[in-house]
């Protein structure tokens, strides 16, 4: 796209304000109290939005969506970021895809100080999100698959859930709780062990301001009854990789859910997301989905 096209103003403040999803009154409290943009007025004094200006709030919207307060997100803006959200897509992928291809060299090669090496290099180039969303979040469900394909061993498995989730699990620990949000259980489902993909999906919850009790690895099903009536949450969440896993775990949210009326069960991983299509809208209610935007989605549905 053109500077001169970037700069024209095309959008007015109600279509602005409905492609962001925020309040009109909302924008101009922004723009007159941090003076992040100016927008240019037609003849008849109207204010009207350039590409640029759009670029701009939706990263300060996404800053919130995350739990940063408008002022801390207006501190952060960061001009060489915003410059990134332009690249086309595909050259978006093209650079994140590289990263994720050559972390899992690294790791399928044991090579912990090359992984660390491109892991730290991810940090310098995208936000937190990013990357454990969309690098490693990714690199999960491929390292998921080859195993699951016996294309890799259990020992690299075990590597990359040793690097992967020490990295992961300092930064979900990082991030303050809201104590007005309710509280989150997260739990691998019957008999599962592989956990980085629950890890991930925490680390989103997290980042949303959510108190998470997070109790990794599955465990005895008499106790989730313990933890539920200690700690009185308001979402569970199960991740389920292994098929030969995914009935238990079926049979084990049903009879919560009679037992439970108050609690929101949530579910997802690998075997959950390869149910067939009867048992899928059956407990379509429960499945999160596999992207941060249909996480999105979800968790504002039960809220």
């Amino acid at each position: 796209m053109s500077d001169e096209k970037k700069l024209e103003g095309k959008y007015n403040i109600k279509a602005v304000s409905t492609i962001l999803g925020i309040q009109p009154g909302t924008l101009r409290a922004w723009e007159r109290r941090y003076q992040i943009i100016a927008p240019v007025r037609n003849e008849s004094g109207h204010r009207l939005y350039t590409e640029q200006h759009l670029n701009i709030l939706k990263w300060l919207v996404e800053k919130v969506d995350q739990g940063f307060t408008i002022s801390q997100a207006v501190a952060l803006l960061d001009k060489q970021e915003l410059e990134e959200n332009e690249i086309t897509s595909s050259e978006q992928k093209d650079r994140t895809q590289t990263i994720s291809d050559d972390l899992l060299k690294a790791l399928l090669s044991f090579d912990e100080t090359k992984a660390h090496e491109l892991i730290n290099q991810s940090f310098t180039v995208y936000t937190i999100d990013k990357v454990v969303i969309d690098i490693l979040g990714s690199l999960l469900v491929r390292i998921g698959d080859l195993w699951e394909n016996d294309e890799i061993t259990t020992a690299h498995e075990h590597f990359a859930t040793s690097i992967l989730r020490s990295r992961i699990g300092i930064i979900m620990h990082s991030f303050p709780h809201n104590g007005i949000l309710p509280k989150v259980v997260a739990v691998c489902g019957p008999g599962e062990w592989h956990e980085l993909g629950l890890l991930i999906f925490t680390l989103y919850v997290r980042r949303k301001g959510f108190e998470v009790i997070y109790l990794g690895s599955s465990i005895k099903e008499n106790d989730i009854d313990v933890v539920l009536d200690e700690v009185d949450p308001k979402f569970l969440f199960f991740s389920c990789t292994l098929l030969e896993n995914v009935d238990n775990l079926l049979s084990l949210v049903t009879s919560l859910k009679n037992e439970r009326k108050n609690l929101v069960i949530g579910m997802g991983g690998f075997a959950v997301d390869h149910l067939s299509k009867d048992v899928k809208a059956e407990f379509d209610e429960h499945i999160v989905g596999q992207s941060k935007s249909e996480w999105e989605q979800w968790l504002k549905s039960k809220l």
